[in-house]
C-alpha cells in the first residue's frame, strides 16, 4: 500500500497552518521589502495571514509575487503555445529544460494563471526544503517532494512512490504536473531530457507502453532567460568540476541560488508549450526495445524544447565571440550592444574570481552558457 504523505503538497489546512507561522518569521518583512518596495514591510505578512487555502495562497500572494518579480527584474514576459493546453481533456504532464530553481516553475504557474489555465503541482528535490521557511511556502505552493541524496536501492523505491503519485494526479484527480527534463538545471545551457526522468514516470503504468503514456499527455516545454540565471556561479561550478573532477556544495549554497536566480536582471524571458507528445510518435516508440523506447521519446521531447526556445542577442553575440565574429550578428542592433554584453560578461567574471581560477578560461565557460543554444544546432 503505497502512502503519499512525506511527498504530497499541503492541503488547505496545512497550507494555512503553514503559511500563518511563515507569516510570523522576521525573514517574511525582508522579503516583503523587495517584493512590494512601495508597500509596508508588513505587507506580505498581512498577505500570509488572510490564507485560507492553496489556491487562495496561489492566487493572492503567489501570483502577485512573481509578478512583482518579474516587473522589478525582467523586460517582460513572452508566453507562446497557451492553446495547446486547452486541447488536452484531463490532467498533463510539463516536461521542461530547467535553468533556475524557483522561477522557472513559478514563471509556469505565472503563465497559467494569466491565461486563466489550471495551475499545475510541481516537482522540487528535497534538497531545497533544508530551509523550514522555504518548505513551508514550497509545500502550500503544490509541491510534489522528489527525493535526493538516496543510496541505490532507495532511489528506486523513492520513484516508485513518485511515478504513482505523479500518475493519481494526472489520470485521477485530472490535475497537472510540472517536472523538469533532468535532474539539476543544465549549467552548460545545454538541454536534454534524461531517460531516467520517463522511466520513473512510466513505472506507475500497468498498461501497455502505448496506453500508459497516452493517459500521460506529455507537453515539452521551453523557458528561456535572455540573461541566465546564476550565470557566473554555474560557470565558476562548471571550472571547478572540470579541473577537480568534482564539486562539493557549500551548505547554504542552493538557498544563495534561489535568492540570486530570483533577485537579478534576466532581461526578457519567453516561455512556450509545445503540442503534446502524439499517439503516433508513441506507437512508434513502442515498436522499439528496452530503452531505445526511452531515448525515442527523449529524442522527441527534446527536439520540441530545442526547437521553441528563444534565442536573444546575448546568445548571438556570445557564439561571435567564441568563433572570432563570424556567427550571424544580424538581428544585433549596434557595436554599442556587442560592447555592453562584453562589458557585463567582465562584470559577471568579477563577482566569481578567485587565485586560483583562470580568467580567460572562465570567460570561455561563461560564453559558452550563452552560446551553447546556438552551437547545438550548429
Amino acid at each position: 500500500m503505497i502512502t503519499f504523505d512525506d511527498i504530497r503538497p499541503y492541503n488547505d489546512q496545512e497550507a494555512k497552518r503553514a503559511l500563518h507561522k511563515a507569516a510570523l518569521n522576521p525573514l517574511t518583512l525582508k522579503v516583503s521589502r523587495f517584493l512590494f518596495p512601495d508597500k509596508s514591510p508588513f505587507y506580505l505578512t498581512g498577505l500570509l495571514l488572510k490564507v485560507e487555502g492553496v489556491a487562495h495562497f496561489q492566487e493572492n500572494v503567489m501570483a502577485q509575487s512573481i509578478k512583482s518579480i518579474l516587473d522589478q527584474t525582467s523586460d517582460g514576459l513572452e508566453i507562446s503555445g497557451i492553446e495547446n493546453l486547452k486541447s488536452i481533456n484531463g490532467g498533463y504532464v510539463v516536461i521542461s529544460n530547467h535553468r533556475d530553481i524557483v522561477m522557472d516553475p513559478s514563471i509556469l504557474e505565472y503563465a497559467l494563471f494569466s491565461a486563466g489555465m489550471p495551475l499545475t503541482e510541481l516537482c522540487v528535490g528535497s534538497n531545497l526544503l533544508s530551509v523550514g521557511y522555504v518548505r513551508n511556502l514550497m509545500r502550500s505552493n503544490r509541491m510534489i517532494k522528489v527525493m535526493r541524496g538516496l543510496p541505490a536501492r532507495g532511489i528506486l523505491e523513492s520513484s516508485k512512490v513518485l511515478s504513482a503519485y505523479i500518475r493519481k494526479s494526472v489520470c485521477s484527480d485530472a490535475i497537472p504536473v510540472w517536472i523538469a527534463q533532468r535532474e539539476g538545471r543544465a549549467k552548460d545551457s545545454l538541454d536534454a531530457t534524461e531517460q531516467a526522468v520517463l522511466k520513473m514516470l512510466d513505472m506507475s503504468g500497468d498498461k501497455s507502453f502505448t496506453d500508459n503514456w497516452m493517459e500521460l499527455p506529455v507537453v515539452p516545454m521551453s523557458i528561456s532567460y535572455e540573461y541566465e540565471s546564476c550565470d557566473a556561479l554555474r560557470a565558476r561550478e562548471l571550472y571547478i568540476r572540470k579541473h577537480r573532477g568534482t564539486y562539493t556544495k557549500k551548505k547554504g549554497e542552493d538557498l544563495n541560488s534561489i535568492l540570486t536566480g530570483i533577485r537579478q536582471y534576466k532581461g526578457k524571458v519567453h516561455i512556450h508549450f509545445c503540442e503534446p507528445l502524439s499517439q503516433s510518435y508513441i506507437e512508434t516508440a513502442a515498436g522499439l526495445k528496452g530503452n531505445l523506447r526511452y531515448k525515442s521519446l527523449c529524442t522527441a521531447i527534446d527536439a520540441k524544447i530545442n526547437g521553441s526556445y528563444a534565442i536573444w542577442n546575448t546568445n548571438r553575440i556570445a557564439a561571435a565571440l567564441l568563433d572570432g565574429n563570424n556567427s550571424d550578428l544580424s538581428n544585433v542592433r549596434s557595436a554599442e550592444e556587442i560592447q555592453n554584453f562584453k562589458d557585463y560578461i567582465e562584470r559577471k567574471l568579477d563577482t566569481v574570481m578567485s587565485k586560483e581560477i583562470d580568467r580567460a578560461e572562465l570567460r570561455d565557460i561563461l560564453l559558452h552558457i550563452y552560446a551553447n543554444p546556438i552551437l547545438r544546432n550548429a
